[in-house]
């Protein structure tokens, strides 16, 4: 192998580390042209994925979902497992690539190697596993080969009764070092916990910092907190301050190592639900798939520098983007939380919201906080800021009906495939293109496998067009109460653009 396409390899790998997300090994061909002239798009060849300990409650019934779809240029070995956190894999490889699953993962994992909780057993087919009562762990996952490209995990847990009673649901997340959660809370009404996994064989170590009305509150506590390797820590939110603010923005910055992130808002009567991490602070983002019942939405942002920013509220509907009365523009001060108040924007109609800087652009992170029912039978979900679907994003945890699928085209119109999977105990996958017109959202109840058994995955794939912005929604019946839970559709990531070579630096080699 020339130098030039060994220091093309070590470029991406480097890349890939540094995201935290995946890692490629580009193959070692003989007479690989390394000076290409365009990029070449090539599957990530292993991933990791943490689930946060999905509840506390003895009522918690808990259902993960596990789903790679099918991928060219994969071949046809791999494996994809989730573990408990803390427990080492009988096959941990020796060299330590995967951190996940390295030498050292602790004693009690090495004395006694637990069996994963879930283990695919082909793409393109889902596998669920089932946990109950407030004992199960978080989990820690890898897969490589043909199972890591685009793979998905959904945790989706139901609580019958009590403080965050009805449906939650996350995607399991992979490993970073910077998250925002617009949107958490220390109300007296509200039990907020932001999850930290640790896949890796080292200690974490991370800062909490809190954002309220008035700017950053003071804390000691969340300074340094330490994640032992291959754990989970729940850090309540009420013990890093002693003000309570009803709306607040958490950002989980980590010193050294990486982990999972995501935060659990349980409240006394609106129930409750998981808030992913926002998109990466931008001047313009989209929140996309807010139900047409929702009878209640409210936006929170934060802008993380010194700078204000002043930004245009817009709701895509079915028939194209409305400008909320008495909601046209909202002021976000440096560094403070800003909450505003929608009311029950949609009318009954799908929406989605779509925030644009009014002058000069300055970054944001933003989330909705949206309610359904009424009185006693509320219920609560949330939606962050997200990334466009880009080439695929996959939803997974479907069923015959409860699934609604939501994808808005903020500028341009677009045109997007959805297939659904194969069920996980059987069925015949089933693809169907929508064309979504220009700064509308339409709600689509999803196609479902032929013979359906089992749940399923839905894919949605952009064909044509400018970028889709998708959002999935689950909804249950719970004694009354309109439970629901809401996840994003950002692009899987499940290939790496590998760049072409500027220069032939094999005349250099000796």
């Amino acid at each position: 192998m020339n130098r030039t396409t060994l220091s093309l390899i070590a470029g991406v790998t480097a890349l890939a580390a540094v995201t935290g997300f995946a890692a490629l090994s580009a193959p070692d061909a003989p007479g690989t042209d390394t000076a290409a002239k365009a990029a070449a798009q090539l599957p990530v060849e292993r991933t990791s994925l943490l689930c946060p300990a999905p509840s506390t409650s003895d009522l918690a019934e808990t259902v993960y979902t596990s789903f790679t779809p099918v991928t060219k240029g994969t071949g046809s070995s791999g494996k994809a497992e989730l573990r408990e956190a803390g427990a080492e894999s009988a096959d941990a490889p020796a060299d330590g690539e995967d951190k996940g699953q390295g030498e050292d993962g602790g004693k009690s994992g090495a004395d006694q190697p637990a069996k994963p909780v879930l283990t695919p057993k082909e793409p393109g087919k889902p596998v669920t596993g089932d946990s109950s009562g407030g004992e199960a762990p978080a989990l820690v996952g890898t897969a490589d080969g043909r199972f890591a490209p685009g793979w998905t995990v959904q945790e989706t847990t139901e609580v019958a009764a009590g403080t965050g009673r009805g449906l939650q649901g996350v995607n399991c997340t992979a490993p970073d070092t910077d998250f925002w959660f617009p949107g958490a809370s220390t109300d007296a009404a509200r039990t907020d916990y932001v999850h930290l996994t640790n896949p890796d064989d080292s200690a974490a170590v991370v800062d909490i910092e809190l954002y309220g009305k008035d700017g950053a509150l003071k804390s000691g506590v969340g300074e340094g907190i330490t994640v032992p390797p291959h754990s989970s820590e729940p850090v309540l939110l009420s013990t890093l301050t002693g003000e309570r603010q009803t709306n607040l923005t958490v950002h989980v910055n980590v010193r050294s190592g990486r982990v999972g992130a995501a935060v659990q808002a349980l409240d006394d009567r609106l129930g409750g639900d998981w808030l992913a991490a926002s998109a990466d602070p931008s001047g313009s983002l989209v929140l996309p798939g807010i139900p047409k019942d929702a009878t209640s939405v409210r936006l929170v942002a934060l802008t993380p520098g010194d700078a204000d920013a002043d930004l245009k509220v817009r709701l895509t509907s079915p028939s194209g983007p409305i400008t909320p009365a008495g909601h046209e523009t909202v002021h976000v001060k440096g560094g403070m939380t800003t909450a505003v108040d929608l009311g029950d924007v949609t009318r009954g109609e799908a929406g989605s919201l779509v925030l644009t800087p009014t002058d000069r652009s300055v970054p944001v992170v933003a989330a909705l906080r949206v309610v359904r029912g009424k009185g006693d039978k509320q219920e609560t979900a949330f939606i962050p800021a997200t990334r466009p679907v880009g080439t695929r994003a996959t939803s997974a945890d479907n069923s015959g009906k409860g699934s609604t699928l939501s994808l808005t085209a903020p500028g341009a119109a677009a045109t997007v495939k959805v297939t659904a999977s194969a069920g996980s105990e059987g069925g015949t996958p089933v693809s169907k293109t929508y064309t979504i017109k220009a700064g509308t959202t339409q709600d689509i109840e999803p196609p479902a496998p032929g013979g359906l058994e089992g749940t399923y995955a839905l894919t949605v794939e952009t064909v044509s067009g400018g970028p889709v912005y998708g959002a999935r929604t689950l909804t249950a019946s719970e004694g009354g109460v309109p439970a629901f839970t809401v996840q994003t559709l950002p692009d899987d990531r499940g290939t790496v653009a590998v760049p072409e070579a500027d220069e032939d630096l094999s005349v250099l080699q000796k």
